[in-house]
């Protein structure tokens, strides 16, 4: 084996004829020794030299080797050199399990022979060596998966930009009357494609953060009954645009639970969107809840979501709900997807404290997807939780700024469709001009913005005027960061592009 001379001994020994034995060994078999008679001179070398290896003797003037072993361990700089132990009179085998137990990678008794003594250091050094490429190797994919990331943020933003002003351009021709009906049905096969594009995008970017932990629920008490209808009110069109039956049964009464609506809602609308996808014109899907407690008794409920697709294989159900896997593997891919909304639905039914299975009698014969979430029990719900709020409409004095010219003029023309009286910005010095000359009771405020940033305005914004101006950041950035980020800047919302023409209206409402 060829040994390379750049590996360094550090040889700790007070007894001087030992210690040169061990020095001379080393040294002709080609390595760079440095030399200690004490622990302090050890740590000292230790810490200035930074050696492969240390030999080092148990019994030593000033400290034991023991603890010069636990020292070295416990600084970061010196944690990673490899130890071996080395005595002459602790030999019994709890001397030697002390000496590995307090973090030595060997043990040799003395006197040992030179091929010993040699052999040892040379499996010290494949391990070192090998450890040393498992870290590099795990710095490269730490840094791959930040820049991969750093990478998904950007796209998902340079998406939302133009999805969010083909979103609101929809929205304002869906509420224009059309002679040719030609022109409706484009209009709402556009509005699904976008809706699809914007959940990809989002799917996309939840993913990566679930699977690194960076999601977290903001639990309220929730109505899964009234999540369950919004999701279906959303997908009734898109069923009958398919030509597949969409049926369900919910109980008449609330199902209340501690979870965070958005999440919930992504849950089953990935749940749906599966089944829609996988299921030909002409099958139909099924919503089903039953009340079902848990083992302990506790209150939870099952919600079924039933198709009569193409079904899923034996060998794919064990492993439907992890990353990238798909039903539909053919070449032509004529499903599409990306393989990741059933692993969503997992993790975001599993945060809530429930559970998820798929079950299927094969291809061709559909599938079953089952949720069980927890309940609240009923005297944990008062009165005052049923009430919905009521909305108010009215016209109000709005300040936009966005410097993506389509989404600005299309959500302009949005907001002057309901009455709004709209200022408008394309940078952020111009828009904290307007706001402070006009002084509009909201603002929607884009964060990318040139020169002055949406955080440096909405700040600049408090600053000058308190809490006499509404701030809602618009964005493409989604994450927790993010959202944190626009709140110690002084936003009272931050909404995600694209933002749904019917979300933008009920938020305006509720202000």
């Amino acid at each position: 084996m060829t040994i390379s001379a750049s590996a360094t001994i550090l040889n700790v020994n007070d007894d001087e004829a030992t210690r040169y034995l061990s020095t001379r060994t080393l040294t002709m078999a080609g390595y760079r020794v440095l030399e200690a008679g004490t622990g302090e001179e050890a740590l000292r070398l230790a810490e200035q030299e930074r050696p492969d290896v240390v030999v080092l003797d148990v019994k030593l003037p000033d400290i034991s080797g023991y603890e010069v072993c636990q020292r070295l361990r416990a600084r970061p700089e010196t944690a990673s050199i490899a130890v071996m132990h080395t005595s002459a009179t602790y030999v019994t085998p709890d001397k030697k399990v002390r000496g590995l137990e307090g973090g030595a990678d060997a043990y040799l008794t003395e006197p040992f022979e030179s091929e010993e003594l040699i052999a040892t250091v040379r499996s010290l050094l494949r391990m070192r060596r090998a450890e040393q490429e498992l870290r590099r190797r795990a710095e490269q994919l730490t840094e791959t998966d930040r820049r991969k990331d750093l990478f998904l943020a950007m796209l998902a933003h340079e998406l939302r930009n133009p999805l969010a002003a083909i979103t609101t351009a929809v929205g304002i021709l869906e509420r224009r009357t059309s002679v040719d009906p030609k022109d409706g049905r484009m209009v709402s096969i556009i509005q699904r494609q976008t809706n699809h594009l914007a959940r990809l995008v989002d799917d996309l970017l939840d993913v990566s953060r679930i699977t690194r932990g960076k999601v977290e629920l903001r639990r309220l008490r929730v109505d899964l009954r009234g999540v369950l209808e919004q999701v279906l009110t959303t997908f009734h069109p898109l069923a009958e645009g398919r030509h597949l039956k969409l049926e369900s049964r919910l109980p008449a009464m609330p199902l209340w639970m501690e979870g965070d609506t958005t999440r919930l809602e992504q849950v089953f609308t990935n749940l749906l969107d599966n089944a829609t996808k996988y299921t030909d014109a002409g099958g139909s899907i099924q919503v089903r809840v039953e009340l079902s407690p848990a083992g302990d008794g506790s209150p939870g409920a099952l919600v079924r979501v039933k198709d009569t697709g193409i079904g899923i294989r034996a060998d794919v159900l064990p492993v439907v709900f992890e990353l990238f896997s798909q039903a539909d593997e053919s070449l032509e891919r004529t499903r599409g997807g990306l393989g990741i909304g059933l692993t969503l639905v997992h993790n975001l039914v599993e945060m809530h404290g429930g559970r998820v299975e798929a079950h299927s009698d094969g291809p061709g014969k559909g599938s079953e997807f089952v949720v069980w979430l927890p309940l609240l029990p009923a005297a944990s719900v008062s009165e005052q939780e049923v009430v919905l709020p009521t909305l108010v409409k009215r016209r109000r004095h709005i300040l936009l700024v966005e410097d993506n010219a389509d989404a600005r003029q299309a959500l302009q023309d949005l907001l002057e469709t309901w009455g709004h009286r709209v200022e408008v910005a394309a940078d952020g010095l111009r828009g904290l001009e307007l706001a402070v000359q006009r002084t509009p009771e909201l603002a929607l405020v884009d964060i990318g913005l040139p020169g002055l940033d949406g955080y440096r305005v909405a700040a600049e914004l408090r600053a000058k005027m308190g809490h006499g101006i509404r701030l809602v950041a618009l964005t493409g950035y989604g994450g927790t960061d993010d959202q944190s980020r626009a709140r110690q800047a002084g936003f009272d919302l931050h909404l995600v592009k694209p933002v749904k023409p019917d979300e933008l209206s009920r938020l305006l409402s509720e202000l």
